[in-house]
């Protein structure tokens, strides 16, 4: 096994072993539209074996960035339609990360709609909306009878997806988004069946995930997630009840033979992951980096060890549109600019040069 040999997640054929981070890139307007620069950026990127898309909002309370895409009008399915058919012309496959933010936005930002997460915690910092920097707001706690709905906003939102003619879903139940607001006893202190043990707040990522297969097949959904992260007010401390919290999430997800799970982890090696990884059963893709930056030959190690069938890298693939060359041909890379990472326009997002001929 090697990072440039072929494989299949699912209903999926990739050309290589090296996977397209989500990135927040915030280059959709206030109507989250993904237009034609969006098309090119995700274009450029096609010989990367998966892209996976920014996270794209399911619902407009689930907004959490500016200028953040969304699948949820037909303009914005349309956006991404343009994008799946220039990464597929030029022989990519991509697939849509629909992300519910939770509690990690503002009103000031997603529309004025109420900010909602598992319990009534705010998270303790400022988040940037179009009205300027402003405190995270306490949302109100879901009820219990309005989970069903927020289901349905992922299986329309991944229907939606399949319909732009995009590859698949990615599930986001990490960095301390709504699902994985559920998953973390931080962010989580209900009392009814979807709070306090960790078989029970890791009950509702699994209805979700179940859900959506059952919608448009589990062979054309993945499931991101980032245990130990602690980010955004979503803290896993004790390492034995993060383990047993996601001991039950892939015991409730391996049966339903979902395309891949997604592991940002900074030990690949570990035990943690290691076990979540035979507990799932599927393919597995890894993702060291968030901290530091993913090297070649941290990419070419997890491979050459075994540790997972695929490798997720974020900066690389934003400066370098063909990182899978550059890699493969241990060829120089760009250096990111972290300065345009989250502004608007092109530079920064289209503009990096491809190694010359």
């Amino acid at each position: 096994m090697s990072l440039f040999t072929p494989l299949s997640v699912g209903a999926l054929d990739l050309s290589n072993r090296l996977i397209m981070a989500p990135l927040t890139r915030m280059r959709s307007g206030v109507n989250g539209v993904p237009g034609p620069l969006v098309v090119e950026h995700y274009r450029q990127r096609a010989s990367l074996g998966l892209i996976v898309t920014e996270g794209a909002y399911p619902s407009y309370a689930g907004q959490g960035f500016q200028r953040q895409p969304g699948l949820v009008t037909p303009e914005q399915i349309d956006g991404w339609r343009a994008v799946a058919d220039a990464v597929h012309h030029d022989g990519g496959r991509i697939v849509a990360q629909v992300m519910h933010a939770g509690r990690v936005t503002h009103e000031a930002t997603n529309g004025g709609h109420e900010v909602v997460a598992p319990s009534a915690i705010a998270i303790d910092g400022e988040t940037r909306t179009y009205d300027g920097k402003k405190p995270y707001p306490v949302p109100r706690a879901l009820d219990t009878d309005e989970l069903p709905g927020i289901i349905d906003e992922f299986v329309l939102a991944s229907r939606n997806a399949v319909e732009a003619d995009l590859d698949g879903v990615e599930l986001h139940s990490a960095n301390g988004y709504l699902l994985h607001e559920f998953l973390a006893p931080s962010s989580n202190q209900r009392t009814d069946q979807y709070g306090g043990s960790p078989e029970n707040r890791a009950r509702f990522v699994i209805e979700v995930a179940a859900a959506v297969a059952a919608e448009i097949g589990a062979d054309r959904v993945g499931i991101r997630i980032s245990p130990e992260h602690n980010v955004q007010g979503a803290l896993e401390l004790d390492a034995e009840e993060t383990r047993a919290t996601y001991a039950a999430l892939m015991d409730g997800l391996a049966p339903l033979g979902l395309a891949y799970l997604s592991i940002l982890h900074k030990e690949p090696a570990g035990a943690l992951v290691q076990e979540l990884r035979a507990r799932f059963g599927g393919p597995v893709l890894l993702n060291n980096g968030f901290g530091v930056i993913t090297t070649r030959e941290e990419a070419l190690a997890i491979l050459d060890d075994g540790l997972a069938d695929g490798v997720v890298v974020g900066r690389p693939a934003i400066a370098n549109p063909d990182l899978a060359r550059r890699w493969q041909e241990n060829l120089p890379l760009n250096d990111p600019d972290s300065k345009t990472f989250y502004t608007d326009g092109a530079s920064g997002y289209t503009d990096y040069p491809y190694v010359a001929n």
